[in-house]
């Protein structure tokens, strides 16, 4: 895994100019011409994109083509946490006859790409696409799977971006207050640097201790937590940075979000080593429960063993229905354990199961 293309998206976290130089670097995985961002909330939309897809998408955006696309409402409709192609959608003849396609991407040269949806709780909904030539032809799965190995530092990064309105971070204490959600800033050894509003409201999930350190009350969530801040530095492939926090009832109440202060990021908060985000569950926009088990760092396919488990398929249907060995989904399974905090089967399809939109949410 590239540790400092990783480090470049954690910057962009913080100074979003920076976006176009990253999504240029995924259109490069890619074979493609270039990449954007888009982020919405309240009906406002943000976005950015490669310099040379940028009066492309200002176009797509203001003469009304973004609004009429499909492609934003397919990636919502899918519940994996991965990047979606034009195939997983739509046959070669549909695709012809699609007015967006037909008369938008084609003539300007592109129509093939590569795009995933985030629906955050908190309301936000992101979307990255990366741009290939038609003439191109479709992006590779081999390709498409380089995206989704950088897809859960690409969400955290633009969910922060996001909540700052792609706009650059001015400071520790307006950034926290921009983020509007319950946020610690922490140095190197986890003492807490600067606090959120939100964070005193939370004393049933973070305590406070001796020097100005925070441990949460999750027992599993808080040995993640402190595995994540020794991982930040060492890019592991396995590193859990989303994680939940249950409450006494083993329920999922909140996502863990550990962002990393990486570069010139480090200009804007002198001392700072990383952002912890809590993100509620049970939010005015919280999404459908497959989305929201996807904010667990949890791959595709491990993605798939986890909601197959929380449905009631035993571990034998799971591997015939994916057409694997056994091994492979008990392998899945320790993954899905080890990245939610569980250590039993029966555990992680409680906290699963738990992650419902009928805890004060309303639903979409």
């Amino acid at each position: 895994m590239n540790a400092e293309l990783i480090d470049r998206i954690y910057e962009c976290s913080f100074v979003p100019d920076l976006w176009p130089g990253v999504l240029d670097d995924l259109a490069q995985l890619t074979d493609s011409r270039g990449g954007l961002l888009f982020s919405a909330r309240d009906r406002v939309l943000k976005w950015t994109a490669s310099d040379n897809l940028n009066d492309i998408f200002r176009s797509y955006v203001e003469d009304g083509w973004f609004g009429r696309c499909p492609r934003r409402v397919c990636l919502f409709g899918k519940s994996m946490p991965e990047f979606f192609v034009e195939n997983d959608f739509w046959t070669p003849d549909q695709l012809d006859q699609n007015p967006i396609y037909r008369d938008f991407f084609r003539p300007r040269g592109l129509g093939w790409s590569a795009g995933t949806g985030l629906q955050m709780p908190t309301g936000d909904h992101i979307v990255f696409s990366i741009e290939r030539e038609h003439s191109r032809g479709p992006i590779e799965r081999e390709r498409v799977e380089a995206l989704n190995e950088l897809r859960s530092h690409l969400a955290r990064s633009a969910f922060v971006a996001a909540r700052l309105g792609l706009q650059r971070a001015k400071g520790a204490s307006d950034t926290l207050t921009a983020m509007g959600l319950p946020a610690l800033l922490l140095n190197r050894e986890g003492m807490v640097i600067e606090s959120g509003s939100g964070i005193e409201e939370l004393g049933a999930y973070v305590q406070w201790r001796a020097r100005n350190r925070v441990v949460l009350t999750d027992s599993a969530a808080n040995d993640m937590l402190i595995e994540a801040l020794g991982a930040l530095d060492s890019h592991r492939e396995l590193a859990v940075q989303s994680f939940p926090l249950r409450d006494q009832d083993n329920r999922a109440a909140m996502v863990v979000h550990l962002i990393p202060v990486r570069r010139s990021a480090h200009d804007i908060f002198s001392g700072s080593y990383a952002l912890l985000v809590l993100t509620p569950v049970a939010a005015p926009s919280a999404p459908p429960v497959e989305l929201m088990r996807s904010l667990f760092d949890l791959t595709p396919s491990e993605a798939r063993v986890a909601r197959a488990l929380a449905s009631g398929e035993t571990l034998e249907e799971i591997a015939a229905s994916g057409s694997v060995a056994i091994s492979t989904v008990r392998s899945q399974l320790r993954q899905v354990l080890e990245k939610t905090g569980c250590s039993r089967q029966a555990e992680v399809v409680s906290l699963l199961a738990s992650v419902t939109l009928d805890r004060g949410a309303s639903r979409n």
